[in-house]
């Protein structure tokens, strides 16, 4: 079986606001981060040649080690901190981008961004640094409460602007909050998506659907043991066991409320 550790972070910056702030990283944290996996022979690849690479579709083998890096949401700090890191590592990786939070996105604005983000600009020069864009919906809802034709608009709004803005095809992404449901994958293969992401805190494997792909969460509170101790483990790090038990029990809530919602007739 093929285990890959795929991190997932947010914000990259020393002093974030009050609501990036779980979720971020220090920029130290980072460098110190990826001179770890430098120095221990991981092999960064993009979210897309990860899956290609488990399907045989890009005709090489899978490294050794191979770790995938993936950033959420398209914070301006991305490009600032973090872009310039992976590029003297000479690492790839992911950026999950909500259409809608972009920083110039004019009347295509939508939802509440946390903080500074990306500008479209900043994006397409990502992209031709060999970062990966990869879709996170347009306006951050919670995909697994929509009805089915704002699910719909959600999904393909945000593919169609990424690809027309980005110039490139988008093919994967990841669920805003880590929220998703059979009815949500669904929609999502039928959007033209062949992976996506959730959290789920535990090692990808080859065993896992493609349209659920599970991450571990860097942030704040991750010394560089317990990034070690993530990366390099071939079970579910102790770590993150709390999390994964409120993640579960979470998802049961949220179906519950979505069956409700659909006995009343809102959904």
């Amino acid at each position: 079986m093929i285990r890959v550790p795929i991190l997932m972070y947010h914000s990259v910056a020393d002093n974030p606001n009050d609501e990036t702030r779980p979720h971020s990283v220090r920029p130290s944290d980072l460098d110190e981060q990826l001179a770890y996996l430098s120095e221990s022979g991981f092999t960064p690849l993009t979210l897309g040649d990860l899956v290609a690479s488990l399907n045989n579709n890009n005709g090489r083998s899978m490294p050794a080690k191979p770790i995938v890096l993936t950033f959420d949401d398209g914070y301006a700090d991305f490009h600032s901190h973090a872009l310039p890191m992976l590029d003297r590592y000479k690492f790839p990786a992911t950026v999950f981008l909500t259409s809608g939070w972009v920083s110039d996105a004019g009347d295509d604005a939508a939802g509440r961004p946390l903080d500074d983000m990306l500008t479209w600009g900043q994006a397409r020069e990502a992209a031709q640094t060999g970062i990966e864009i990869g879709g996170h919906s347009h306006s951050h809802p919670q995909l697994d409460q929509l009805r089915t034709d704002e699910l719909r608009q959600e999904l393909r709004r945000n593919k169609g602007l990424l690809e027309d803005m980005i110039g490139t095809p988008v093919a994967t992404m990841a669920y805003p909050y880590g929220y998703s449901s059979a009815r949500v994958r669904r929609e999502v293969r039928k959007a033209g998506y062949f992976a996506a992401c959730a959290v789920n805190n535990t090692i990808a494997a080859d065993r896992h659907d493609m349209l659920a792909i599970p991450r571990l969460t860097v942030a704040r509170h991750t010394s560089i043991s317990m990034f070690k101790r993530a990366v390099e483990g071939s079970a579910v790090p102790l770590i993150y066991l709390k999390e994964r038990v409120l993640t579960k029990g979470y998802a049961i809530v949220r179906r519950t409320r979505y069956g409700l919602q659909r006995v009343r007739g809102h959904v």
